[in-house]
């Protein structure tokens, strides 16, 4: 069921993105899981998404109302997401498996085009999932704009 969208950030970053992303997410009635490997990171996006124009519902796991977030920020190393994502939304190459994908609607990999090792990481993660079976496209904003590449 679940199709992986990898976003080549070169002329912005996700911090730009996200607030998007999450809008159109929570748009179509998902929930979403959006994961990362720096706590510190996770923190600046809570305050961005809680002060920014447009604020957008979530909360920080580990909270008394995991289940009931329409948008969980969530530590790769913590438990798994409790708010029962559609969506999820991987940062700094956190690792999602084909299985995850496919019991989801969607996932989002954002990436850093401009970091070497990023991109990388990113390459192996859309041979992994695509040869798991999952159905994979490719953004790119080096065009000024986001622009599904083939």
């Amino acid at each position: 069921m679940g199709k992986a969208l990898f976003y080549h950030l070169t002329r912005s970053n996700a911090e730009r993105l996200l607030p998007q992303l999450l809008g159109k997410a929570l748009e179509a009635g998902w929930r979403v899981e959006l994961r990362g490997r720096d706590t510190e990171r996770l923190a600046r996006l809570d305050d961005a998404l809680w002060l920014e124009e447009g604020f957008l519902p979530h909360g920080m796991a580990g909270g008394p109302h995991d289940p009931r977030q329409p948008v969980l920020l969530r530590d790769e190393t913590a438990p798994e997401a409790a708010n029962a994502p559609d969506c999820l939304m991987a940062l700094d190459g956190c690792e999602v498996t084909p299985e995850e994908a496919e019991a989801r609607q969607r996932v989002c990999i954002i990436f850093d085009g401009n970091d070497p090792e990023s991109l990388d990481r990113a390459r192996a993660q859309w041979r992994g999932l695509t040869s798991g079976g999952v159905v994979a496209e490719y953004w790119s904003e080096a065009g000024g704009r986001w622009e599904k590449k083939r």
